[in-house]
Protein backbone atom coordinates (compact mmCIF):
# COMPACT_ATOMS: atom_id res chain seq x y z
CA UNK A 1 0.00 0.00 0.00
CA UNK A 2 1.41 3.37 -1.00
CA UNK A 3 2.49 6.00 1.52
CA UNK A 4 3.15 9.90 1.39
CA UNK A 5 6.12 10.68 0.72
CA UNK A 6 6.22 13.92 2.41
CA UNK A 7 3.98 14.93 5.49
CA UNK A 8 1.00 17.07 5.06
CA UNK A 9 1.09 20.78 6.35
CA UNK A 10 -1.49 22.16 9.00
CA UNK A 11 -3.10 24.51 6.75
CA UNK A 12 -3.67 21.68 4.01
CA UNK A 13 -5.18 19.52 6.63
CA UNK A 14 -7.46 22.42 7.99
CA UNK A 15 -8.48 22.81 4.67
CA UNK A 16 -9.74 19.85 4.06
CA UNK A 17 -11.31 19.59 7.61
CA UNK A 18 -13.44 22.92 7.14
CA UNK A 19 -16.06 20.50 5.11
CA UNK A 20 -16.45 18.64 7.79
CA UNK A 21 -18.89 20.63 10.16
CA UNK A 22 -21.98 18.98 11.77
CA UNK A 23 -25.37 20.50 10.93
CA UNK A 24 -27.03 21.86 13.69
CA UNK A 25 -30.90 21.24 13.80
CA UNK A 26 -32.05 22.58 17.04
CA UNK A 27 -33.62 20.75 19.70
CA UNK A 28 -37.54 20.74 20.38
CA UNK A 29 -39.40 19.29 23.25
CA UNK A 30 -42.70 19.50 23.83
CA UNK A 31 -43.73 22.90 26.16
CA UNK A 32 -44.95 22.02 29.54
CA UNK A 33 -46.76 24.93 29.77
CA UNK A 34 -48.39 25.31 26.43
CA UNK A 35 -49.91 21.67 25.79
CA UNK A 36 -49.57 20.81 22.19
CA UNK A 37 -46.67 23.65 22.00
CA UNK A 38 -43.31 23.22 21.11
CA UNK A 39 -40.23 24.94 22.81
CA UNK A 40 -36.53 25.07 22.13
CA UNK A 41 -34.28 23.59 24.83
CA UNK A 42 -32.32 26.44 26.78
CA UNK A 43 -34.20 29.15 25.77
CA UNK A 44 -37.15 31.63 27.10
CA UNK A 45 -40.87 30.79 25.83
CA UNK A 46 -41.08 34.18 24.02
CA UNK A 47 -45.03 34.04 24.67
CA UNK A 48 -44.95 33.57 28.30
CA UNK A 49 -41.77 34.72 28.51
CA UNK A 50 -41.03 31.79 31.07
CA UNK A 51 -37.60 29.80 31.31
CA UNK A 52 -37.37 26.72 33.41
CA UNK A 53 -41.01 27.79 35.25
CA UNK A 54 -39.68 31.21 36.04
CA UNK A 55 -40.51 33.71 34.95
CA UNK A 56 -38.27 35.75 33.01
CA UNK A 57 -39.76 38.89 31.63
CA UNK A 58 -43.34 40.25 31.70
CA UNK A 59 -45.36 38.52 28.53
CA UNK A 60 -46.08 40.63 26.38
CA UNK A 61 -50.20 42.01 25.58
CA UNK A 62 -52.14 39.56 23.02
CA UNK A 63 -54.32 42.52 22.20
CA UNK A 64 -52.62 45.50 20.00
CA UNK A 65 -52.81 49.12 20.12
CA UNK A 66 -55.37 50.06 17.79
Amino acid sequence: MPLPKRRHSNQRTRKRRTHYKLTHTPAIIPSFEAPGEYALLHHVDPTTGRYKNRQVFAAPDSGQNA
